[in-house]
């Protein structure tokens, strides 16, 4: 593999045609991707009064989409390398809107679990392929602000997943995943005239090797002959225990520890929370790219200074006994947090081979899936060893430094093809 002195990118050089509008395109795209996935937790009691189910079955629902997610992760991110990557994304929104479409006719529990399934498969396409085509628009000047724009949108369908639960409560179960289905179908096939790769002479990083020659396996033994990757993998697997233990139990922290109403400690632990988050994404993304400028290794350093920042105001919260001052420090946490998101897969183009960097972030997915679900488990365990949940966060603070003490130690080799 080899880059030629003219295909070396520039900061000067100009973003290809249509960067931004990619961005715009798949804000929405993975606003509606975060929203078909959860908006079936919000609409329980309807699902169970339809289709008699036992809790554990529930439960499973949700299992089954995140094994098959996070197991296919990896070779979903390869698809993206391989083929184009606007592709796969216009692909993945078709599949995964018309199973939504098509779970609404589910008549038993075990049809459900096969539409959840399928969800996982198709969803797992698109991330890796997102973040992929957003590095691939925008070089060193704006790629982790482009980053944050589209991973807002995934916080966005987030936070709207209560939509699911208050459809259902006035009209069916079934008219929400109709409706989503159908707006999501009607989408793909506008996104299917509008999006596209960039040209070929755009591309921020330009390798003479064709797609053809890209090999699963070969590019899975090389991430993992990375030190820096393995560091990163480290990084992303651990934050993602943080965010199972703080955000999974954080209704419960409030309700317990402030003798709060179950709707009131709800309130406290979203309404603050993801506001606080994309305002973190999009600074995290905007410091990134300013200090880029002048000091190479940016978009490292702000997701761990952000982390410095995020466990002593964790570790503050899960001590106070003032709510206000709570809510405030659960804010900063979520605000310095949400850097990482932003420049992940800036982080990632700076160490991995760009011809396997949807790959990449796949098996940072599959790693982060599994740990997280681990997380969430052990989370139950301790729960019902009478392990105080001020322990647990506090524990969470500890993980934080951990994670950006393993950032500090990724050393990237300057190369033309890290942009």
């Amino acid at each position: 593999m080899s880059i030629t002195p003219s295909e070396v990118p520039t900061a000067e050089s100009k973003l290809p045609k249509g960067a931004w509008l990619v961005v715009a395109l798949l804000f929405f795209i993975g606003a509606l991707n975060y929203l078909d996935r959860i908006m079936i937790t919000t609409m329980r009691s309807s699902i169970v009064d339809a289709m008699p189910m036992s809790d554990a079955q529930f439960g499973l629902l949700t299992s089954a989409f995140l094994w098959t997610y996070g197991i296919l992760s990896p070779f979903a991110g390869f698809l993206a390398d391989k083929f184009k990557r606007s592709l796969v994304v216009i692909l993945s929104l078709f599949v995964w809107s018309a199973v939504t479409w098509l779970t609404a006719y589910s008549k038993t529990f075990d049809q459900l679990l096969v539409t959840r399934i399928l969800m996982g498969i198709s969803e797992a396409c698109y991330i890796p392929a997102a973040l992929a085509l957003i590095s691939d628009y925008h070089r060193s000047s704006t790629r982790s602000l482009a980053t944050g724009i589209h991973m807002t949108g995934i916080m966005v369908g987030s936070s709207l997943g209560f939509l699911g639960g208050v459809i259902a409560e006035n009209h069916t179960w079934n008219s929400v995943f109709i409706f989503f289905g159908v707006v999501g179908v009607l989408y793909s096939l506008v996104v299917a005239f509008v999006l596209r790769d960039p040209p070929k002479n755009n591309i921020h990083t330009v390798t003479d090797e064709p797609k053809d020659k890209i090999n699963f396996f070969a590019g899975i033994g090389d991430l993992f002959k990375r030190g820096s990757f393995l560091l990163m993998l480290g990084y992303w697997g651990l934050l993602g225990i943080v965010g199972w233990l703080v955000v999974g139990w954080l209704p419960t922290y409030y309700k317990e520890h402030f003798n709060l109403s179950q709707g009131i400690a709800g309130l406290y632990a979203t309404g603050y929370l993801y506001p606080a988050s994309i305002v973190g994404l999009l600074l995290g993304g905007f410091l990134a790219d300013r200090w880029s400028r002048t000091h190479r290794l940016a978009r490292i350093h702000v997701p761990a200074i952000g982390l410095c920042i995020a466990a002593p105001c964790i570790f503050f919260a899960s001590s106070t006994t003032i709510l206000p001052f709570a809510i405030i420090a659960f804010m900063f946490f979520a605000l310095t947090r949400s850097f990482g998101d932003s420049n992940m897969m800036p982080m990632l183009c700076m160490v991995v081979d760009p011809r396997y960097r949807a790959t990449g972030y796949g098996v940072l997915n599959l790693f982060a899936t599994i740990i997280g679900g681990i997380a969430l488990y052990a989370g139950g365990v301790l729960r019902d060893s009478n392990i105080n949940l001020s322990k647990m966060y506090q524990f969470a603070a500890l993980i934080m430094i951990i994670c950006a003490s393993l950032l500090f130690m990724v050393r990237p080799k300057p190369k033309p093809s890290e942009e």
